[in-house]
């Protein structure tokens, strides 16, 4: 055995990185359906971080993959614009083509600027969530910042949708608070703050009653349209998503996340991934249930309500740790 002190430490003894192991639950999703699909549609136009907006800077990951500091962007605006002028409409417009309600993860900047964000959607039967008030990470974000963040984000998303959200789901990394933040408002059913599982689970949550998590995904999200992310044609969106989406349906018993955007996928020349991706869902019928998270959330609860044992694995032989 090699000498020596080993660099760093271990994982946190709650990280679970064993999840259900090759014992999944039966989620027995309804109809008898064999996966259960939730379409996320992310709304951040206005809530972008730019300067002209009063923020500290602009955003740093603009579509056009230049950074301007200093100074207001315009360019980078009139991009995030566009989702909210034309592309709101040409998705809700496919949506209810094949009949599809989704939910729509909605920064509360962009409500508070242009109400019809969420008023759109919910009046058409989809899920309004909540996505923060910014579109920014709260990873460094102090508690009592993060706190007030919620609570307006709640509040506002309240007022024009019409009721209060019940889902969050927070840009790329949330801090170590924003889950016990979460439950501690007490009207939260589910987070997405999580990427790695193809199901629901269910943690302590308030009141006595369970937390659902629903995972998300990156990789069957129009995200990958930015440059250097490996989609450029509607196909590529939508054959990754078959892709995906055949696989799980052949396994069996499991959640798909399909994430869009606004200001991506409702542009003219990618909505056809969606359409695509759509017309080869519709041909599974009953055996894929389509639904909006909260319901897949309330679900879960129902049929499990209380948080699914951790899996327990053997401890690794001592000889498996030689040389480390």
């Amino acid at each position: 055995m090699v000498e020596g002190t080993l660099p760093g430490g271990m994982p946190p003894a709650d990280r679970d990185l064993g999840g259900y192991g090759g014992n999944p639950p039966d989620p027995a999703w309804p109809r008898g359906a064999r996966l259960a699909l939730s379409i996320v549609v992310n709304v951040e136009e206005g809530a972008e971080l730019s300067i002209a907006s009063g923020d500290e800077r602009n955003e740093s990951g603009p579509e056009t993959g230049q950074l301007v500091q200093g100074v207001p962007d315009p360019c980078m605006e009139t991009h995030f614009a566009y989702g909210s002028r034309v592309g709101l409409w040409r998705v809700m417009d496919v949506l209810d083509r094949y009949g599809v309600k989704a939910t729509f993860s909605c920064c509360a900047r962009a409500v508070a600027v242009t109400p019809a964000l969420a008023a759109a959607p919910a009046a058409r039967g989809h899920e309004v969530s909540a996505h923060g008030w910014r579109w920014e990470m709260h990873a460094n974000m102090p508690e009592a910042t993060e706190r007030a963040v919620i609570a307006r984000t709640v509040a506002t998303l309240a007022e024009h949708a019409g009721t209060r959200p019940v889902g969050w789901h927070t840009k790329s990394a949330p801090s170590v608070n924003t889950r016990r933040l979460l439950l501690e408002d007490g009207g939260f059913l589910y987070d997405s703050d999580a990427y790695d599982d193809d199901l629901p689970r269910l943690v302590p949550g308030a009141a006595g009653r369970p937390h659902v998590i629903l995972p998300y995904a990156f990789d069957t999200n129009d995200m990958r349209f930015r440059p250097g992310q490996g989609f450029v044609f509607a196909e590529d969106f939508s054959r990754y998503c078959i892709a995906s989406f055949d696989r799980l349906m052949a396994e069996g018993g499991r959640m798909m996340s399909v994430g869009l955007h606004l200001r991506t996928i409702g542009r003219p020349g990618r909505i056809a991934g969606l359409e695509q991706l759509l017309d080869h869902v519709a041909r599974a019928g009953d055996a894929v249930w389509i639904a909006r998270r909260r319901d897949i959330a309330q679900h879960w609860l129902k049929r499990f309500g209380q948080p699914a044992p951790r899996a327990r694995y053997p401890a690794p032989h001592p000889a498996a740790m030689d040389g480390i």
